[in-house]
């Protein structure tokens, strides 16, 4: 009998039996309010909180909420293969972990925690380049497993240089370039705490750890922290960027160069024309601008534009399975998950990461064959109506 991810519900019921009953909520969108009581208000608001009053992020889940599945009846969904094709390799299913930092706010276990999850789940982990462990660490957790690394593009070309070399010898195959964020935007929960964990030396790990950042330190962070702080500070990111700029990404990296905060149609077009292989629609979970254009509502546009040029990738306020069906029939290959392992990761450390994982899958699964699907690839606008809003 073919095991498919719907079959984790089973395996929650015949565990009942015995009295047992999962750890963390099946209803990942129960997660926040959990990790919200449990959790220190620092590290949550980190995660949870988003630009300004947080427009951006009610508008992400309003976007997919307005969609709505129209199931298909007596359809053959006996056998489902969930996997697809992104960027030239062959995913178990259309979902990456999206990269998140300084996850050891969350968790002691930290990226190497959640790499190890994605890995057992046979889904992608895409590391930030501000993580909390250096991401030959990361990697050495994951063994062989797929791995991709998030760029936050540097102001220091040495340190940009430097850091594609180490995360193409660690293995990772796709580099996923953060263009969204040239500024820090303003997040209130994170300004009412007066919390930003780099300032304290917390997400810096693979700038401290790189040959061509500690060159230009007169002492090793461990020495003169403030120094090394204050070089990441003024390095991490460039508002001074332009398209042009690509060509040196390009130069110094040999796989797959995927942009991620593309929403306008025309931005799709010129990474295109640039010569990257993909984009992720994504306005970072709301957490840059305020009374940003929602995610899903770019999506259709964008794969319009560039689905016969580019991978086109969702993410931002993805939740449910539903959710992710829902970005595949607008037009995504596949989704990034981000907040809800997270959670998890703080709530039930490498184990919660993986409950999501499987959470989600097991959800898409049963959402794709009860609306008549047996793989991704057949789902397309016709499966979606919008509410009149």
């Amino acid at each position: 009998m073919t095991q498919h991810r719907a079959d984790f519900q089973y395996e929650i019921y015949l565990n009942g039996l015995t009295g047992a009953v999962p750890r963390l909520p099946t209803d990942l969108t129960a997660l926040e309010e959990m990790a919200e009581r449990r959790l220190g208000p620092g590290p949550v608001g980190y995660v949870a909180g988003s630009a300004g009053d947080g427009s951006t992020a009610r508008a992400n889940r309003s976007a997919l909420d307005r969609r709505r599945i129209v199931p298909r009846m007596l359809r053959d969904v006996s056998e489902r293969d969930l996997s697809v094709e992104v960027l030239g390799r062959t995913l178990s299913a259309p979902l990456a972990l999206a990269p998140i930092g300084v996850l050891s706010i969350m968790h002691p276990g930290a990226e190497p925690a959640a790499a190890r999850a994605a890995a057992a789940q046979g889904v992608p982990y895409i590391l930030s380049s501000a993580s909390s462990t250096p991401l030959e660490q990361v990697a050495e957790a994951m063994g062989d497993a797929e791995r991709w690394f998030q760029l936050y593009w540097s102001k220091d070309r040495e340190v940009t240089r430097s850091f594609l070399g180490r995360a193409k010898a660690a293995g990772f195959s796709v580099l996923v370039v953060t263009l969204d964020t040239p500024l820090l935007a303003w997040r209130p929960r994170d300004l009412d705490q007066a919390y930003l964990p780099f300032l304290r030396g917390v997400g810096t790990a693979n700038h401290f750890t790189d040959p061509a950042f500690l060159a230009g330190l007169a002492k090793p962070p461990q020495e003169d922290l403030d120094a090394a702080v204050l070089r990441f500070v003024s390095l991490f990111a460039d508002p001074g960027k332009t398209w042009p700029d690509l060509a040196f990404l390009r130069e110094h990296w040999d796989g797959p160069i995927v942009l991620k905060g593309v929403l306008h149609p025309d931005d799709a077009r010129l990474a295109a024309d640039a010569g990257m292989d993909g984009v992720v629609v994504s306005n970072h979970g709301g957490r840059q601008v305020a009374g940003s254009v929602a995610a899903a509502d770019a999506l259709p546009r964008v794969a319009e534009a560039v689905g016969d040029r580019l991978t086109v990738l969702f993410d931002s306020g993805v939740r449910t399975g539903a959710d992710v069906f829902k970005a595949l029939a607008l037009g995504a290959r596949a989704v990034l998950l981000g907040r809800p392992y997270a959670y998890g990761l703080g709530l039930d450390g490498q184990p919660g990461v993986e409950h999501v994982i499987r959470c989600l899958l097991a959800e898409f699964d049963l959402t794709l064959a009860l609306s008549g699907h047996a793989r991704p690839g057949t789902v397309g606008a016709g499966d979606l109506v919008a509410d009149p809003v």
